[in-house]
């Protein structure tokens, strides 16, 4: 791969690059190609993920922004597997909602808020790459799709609920196995393997080939760069060598339990007590190599007390 065609990863981009004003261009691009719609970016707005500290957390980033529709969009990038991220996105967006709305506003100024996802992780069963949810009401009996009607400017308009509700989608980008033809998986394409073609015309990315380069970058944002793809590789080759190891050492205290009491009752137990061995074994290998406390509960789903006692 020639110098000029080494692009920076996503996720660092959301974190250093796509909330520059000038650079907007690209995340618009994104957003209009995956929502089906003309996007475009009125500003970033203050989140957690906006804060620039030294101990930067790599394995989430994320980025709010305010369309010019006055949504507000919500993308995250996250790199390692956590437990209850379903319902930590669902937080991240009623937090959203809420804090767009002044006490003693009325209904009608509620923002909606789409909430998208990258994910580099399994989250689970389902054999497409992109998923999407949003709340409809539909009849137990008829099936319908029930239409909200409400009177504003002296006109009765008709609002399904999915123009209210929040969207979420969810990108599974290590399921994405095939040769890119649309737009869309052009993106996914990048995501997953930081390649955009020299001749592509899908929008954001003719963006993110002038303005993702890596070699443009000056020498101190490389070097930043470069460690943040060393922990990302090191943390994950970690979490998966931790997880084997821990894996097998509690396997084996289940069989050695099971065939000590010899009977069902003590198989089961011996089963669970490996499940248990296996965590600790995985929180034991990740504490020795310093990693965070709040990464090996995210692996392991052990406690902090727990972990802390090992």
């Amino acid at each position: 791969m020639e110098q000029k065609d080494k692009y920076i990863r996503f996720d660092w981009a959301i974190k250093r690059l796509l909330r520059n004003k000038a650079n907007f261009g690209v995340l618009e691009g994104f957003l209009t190609v995956l929502l089906g719609e003309k996007i475009q970016i009125m500003e970033i707005l203050e989140s957690e993920g906006n804060q620039q500290r030294e101990d930067d957390k790599f394995n989430r980033v994320d980025i709010k922004a305010r369309n010019s529709k006055d949504e507000i969009i919500l993308v995250e990038v996250q790199n390692t597997r956590e437990l209850y991220y379903l319902e930590r996105i669902l937080y991240g967006v009623a937090k959203a909602i809420t804090e767009h709305i002044d006490l003693g506003e009325i209904y009608a100024n509620v923002k909606k808020v789409y909430s998208i996802s990258i994910l580099y992780f399994d989250i689970g069963q389902g054999n497409d790459y992109l998923y999407h949810g949003q709340n409809t009401f539909l009849g137990v009996h008829t099936g319908d799709c029930l239409k909200v009607t409400t009177k504003e400017e002296g006109a009765i308009i008709r609002k399904l609920p999915a123009e209210i509700f929040p969207e979420y989608f969810l990108i599974r980008v290590n399921e994405f196995n095939k040769v890119a033809v649309t737009p869309l998986e052009e993106w996914i394409e990048y995501l997953k393997t930081g390649t955009i073609r020299p001749d592509t015309t899908t929008p954001g990315l003719e963006e993110a080939r002038q303005k993702l380069i890596y070699y443009n970058m000056n020498k101190a944002d490389k070097l930043a760069y470069d460690r943040h793809l060393d922990a990302l590789m090191i943390q994950n080759d970690v979490l998966s060598t931790a997880k084997l190891e821990g894996l097998e050492e509690g396997r084996e205290e289940g069989r050695e339990e099971g065939r000590e009491e010899g009977r069902v009752e003590g198989r089961e137990e011996g089963i669970m007590v490996g499940r248990q061995e296996e965590k600790i074994a995985t929180a034991r290998n990740l504490k020795s190599l310093n990693i965070p406390i709040a990464v090996i509960v995210q692996a392991t789903g052990l406690s902090i007390d727990e972990i802390d006692r090992l």
